[in-house]
């Protein structure tokens, strides 16, 4: 697909069959492969020998997934051209020991995964997902995607303050969900259960990585349908985003003159030190396996380096109309007004001059408009993959992203065209 062909609303609508399809960041990984496996690409074995061949391969290692298309005769040198982001975001995740329960009620024992709006969590339909390991070592991914817990919020009746002084949530004793009745509870329920929705045998399971989801689906909001709301936004749209420009990328057909990469990691919303994060070691290994499968050298690793553009794409800040304060008051980016370009002196972004000048480029060759985003000097920015990216790697890197509002919320809010023009600019990157 070339950057006349473009993306339009109907990638909007495939975001959100994409958002709903990926409860978890194993579901998402998983989610992302299937799409790339319809665009001819091919799973490779960590464990294998690579072959130097061209087409489209990438690697799948938990909750993280890494992506390139080698376009015929790239040489070992051939520098990348990446897109980067992350599959997780905030939310609740089950203990090693789940069961537990208090006064007729039997609950879930959760613990506290980045930081999330713990309010967007209460009185939620909510479900259960995530990756089942086996005895045998193996993995199988659940999803109960029905209502099957609640976190239910305290009746005002017995907190009359909470209009005046605003709701205060304990991590620990007010965010467990309920999900049944009975003074029973017995060890071991929950993860028979979960057997049992997953058609594995009793006692099969060893091992578990879960986390709750809301079951309410992504939809279209507003009078003109002009607005998305949905789970998980930050940051499954950009690995949506990129996932859709990379396949389009590689069925389009024509020479390349780099190779372009998908890069969506795992555990961002914690600090990305794990071996599935940015800050681990998976996306240099695959970069240099990449190269030396095609004869390259040391030297020619080092050159295809230097030579490396990442964008790294993850949701920013549109501005609160009820909050316009707590915004930079000469930099209000829009809902609508394309993907934002994000930077912070103290590098919390990675984005430099330079950066931007290859972002323009991208998005004045996609026909995409694009704005400037930088935080209140006095409200510290959070931060992304691309200062480590770029620290780890020696890679270039650019800051970008879609601008939405209620950021970490159990739902967050865009415009509905924001997602389809980062696509396009990440056509545009992929290709130039």
């Amino acid at each position: 697909m070339s950057t006349s062909q473009r993306f339009d609303r109907g990638h909007t609508d495939d975001l959100m069959s994409f958002l709903a399809a990926s409860p978890s960041p194993y579901h998402a990984a998983a989610s992302a492969a299937q799409r790339l496996e319809k665009a001819g690409f091919r799973q490779v074995a960590e464990t294998d020998v690579w072959d130097g061949t061209s087409g489209g391969k990438y690697v799948l290692r938990g909750g993280a997934i890494v992506a390139w298309y080698v376009p015929e005769g790239a040489a070992p040198h051939t520098p990348f051209r990446i897109v980067g982001a992350h599959t997780d975001s905030p939310n609740l995740r089950v203990k090693p020991l789940p069961d537990t329960g208090a006064h007729g009620w039997r609950q879930v024992a959760v613990e506290i995964y980045g930081g999330p709006l713990m309010n967007s969590w209460l009185d939620r339909d909510l479900g259960l997902a995530g990756r089942l390991t086996l005895r045998d070592g193996s993995t199988r991914l659940v999803n109960v995607d029905r209502p099957l817990l609640r976190v239910p919020q305290l009746a005002i009746h017995l907190d009359r303050s909470v209009s005046a002084e605003g709701l205060k949530l304990d991590k620990q004793r007010h965010l467990q969900p309920v999900w049944g009745l009975g003074d029973d509870v017995r060890d071991g329920d929950l993860i028979a259960f979960l057997e049992q929705e997953a058609g594995l045998p009793t006692g099969e399971v060893a091992g578990w990585d879960l986390m709750v989801h809301s079951v309410e689906p992504p939809a279209y909001l507003g009078r003109d349908r002009e607005l998305l709301a949905g789970p998980r936004m930050d940051n499954l749209l950009s690995v949506h985003a990129g996932t859709a420009a990379l396949a389009a990328v590689a069925g389009g057909g024509g020479g390349l003159p780099c190779i372009p990469v998908l890069a969506a990691f795992d555990h961002e919303e914690n600090g990305s030190q794990s071996d599935t994060g940015a800050d681990g070691p998976l996306l240099g290994g695959v970069l240099e396996r990449s190269v030396f499968a095609r004869g390259g050298s040391y030297e020619d690793r080092a050159r295809a380096f230097a030579g490396t553009v990442c964008l790294s794409s993850d949701t920013g800040h549109a501005v609160h109309p009820n909050y316009a304060e707590r915004h930079d008051p000469t930099h209000h980016p829009r809902a609508g007004g394309g993907p934002l370009l994000k930077v912070n002196v103290n590098n919390r972004y990675a984005t430099d001059g330079s950066g931007r000048a290859v972002f323009a480029a991208a998005c004045e060759k996609a026909g995409v408009p694009f704005q400037s985003f930088v935080s209140n000097n006095s409200m510290p920015c959070g931060t992304t993959i691309g200062p480590i990216t770029a620290a780890r790697h020696g890679i270039r890197t650019v800051d970008i992203g879609v601008a939405i509002l209620s950021m970490h919320s159990a739902r967050e809010l865009c415009a509905a065209d924001d997602p389809f023009l980062l696509a396009n600019a990440l056509v545009a990157f992929l290709e130039s």
